[in-house]
């Protein structure tokens, strides 16, 4: 899934690529993926792209007073073509969902892999009006996500676990399964400790690795083309998708905790005092 760095990538990438062209037509295949109906796709035609915003995990163009937004979900991507195709695009078995095309025949398609189908596009007359950013927490490299506004966030959390909290995007806007995991591990901290459990030492610790983590995220993928951001980064995650491998940091092999539908991984030597976590779905922290 995307994550705040991809998604940052990938508004850089687009305000140098779309800013200043012109929507010649949009095409939409995926019809399910579409959340908005006051505003038809159609209304984009014609107008002109004058800015790319991120709010949390959303990419937001700007199009002469409307907004196209979309969010990728879990199996969704963008890919940008210099030519597209003149033909336009048919409903069919494959990935594409969305396509844009400008007035000089370049655009981008959105797509989704997988049977789970949560790509979401918008568009609408004002941010507020696309529901998962009217919810949306603060952003953490904001300048005013201040450790004093973590602090707050943790004591309101209660005793809700560390991992949840920072991939709910209600509480914090951007971080999903992949940096969370790499977050706590910077921080050395167990994905279940409760969030009002924290000592001050250890607030600051996880601010830090907060910031860090995020921040050198996006500095790597500054200026990568589209197509090469996931490459990015599942080369540089040391402990997320990581299982059986060992620790970069201790040596200790990597080990996975499995959910329903997702999983976490982290390092029992950093993060845990050496104890593995029980699988979720049978019981609570070993002792």
């Amino acid at each position: 899934m995307p994550e705040l760095p991809e998604v940052e990538a990938l508004r850089g990438f687009l305000t140098g690529a779309c800013v200043g062209k012109v929507v010649a037509r949009s095409e939409l295949v995926a019809f399910a993926c579409l959340k908005t109906f006051e505003l038809p796709l159609s209304a984009l035609n014609g107008l002109e792209v004058d800015g790319v915003e991120r709010r949390g995990k959303f990419v937001c163009l700007s199009v002469d007073g409307l907004w196209l937004v979309f969010h990728l979900a879990r199996g969704g991507w963008l890919t940008w073509k210099d030519a597209m195709p003149q033909a336009p695009a048919r409903p069919g078995r494959g990935p594409l969902a969305l396509r844009v095309v400008f007035d000089d025949d370049s655009g981008f398609d959105l797509t989704e892999a997988g049977t789970q189908k949560r790509l979401a596009v918008y568009v609408v007359k004002t941010l507020e009006d696309v529901p998962g950013i009217a919810t949306l927490g603060p952003d953490p490299l904001a300048d005013d996500f201040t450790p004093a506004v973590l602090d707050a966030i943790l004591a309101r959390a209660g005793r809700a676990q560390l991992k949840g909290v920072l991939r709910d995007q209600r509480i914090i806007a951007g971080i999903g399964n992949a940096y969370s995991d790499e977050i706590l591990h910077a921080a050395r901290m167990s994905p279940f400790k409760p969030s009002n459990g924290l000592s001050d030492a250890e607030r600051e610790t996880l601010y830090a690795a907060i910031r860090s983590e995020l921040a050198d995220a996006v500095a790597r993928s500054a200026g990568l083309a589209a197509k090469e951001l996931k490459g990015d980064k599942k080369l540089n995650l040391r402990v997320h998708g990581r299982t059986g491998q060992p620790c970069p940091v201790c040596g200790t092999t990597i080990a996975e905790v499995s959910f329903a539908d997702s999983s976490l991984q982290y390092c029992p030597g950093c993060q845990t005092g050496g104890k593995p976590l029980a699988d979720r779905r049978l019981s609570r922290l070993l002792k």
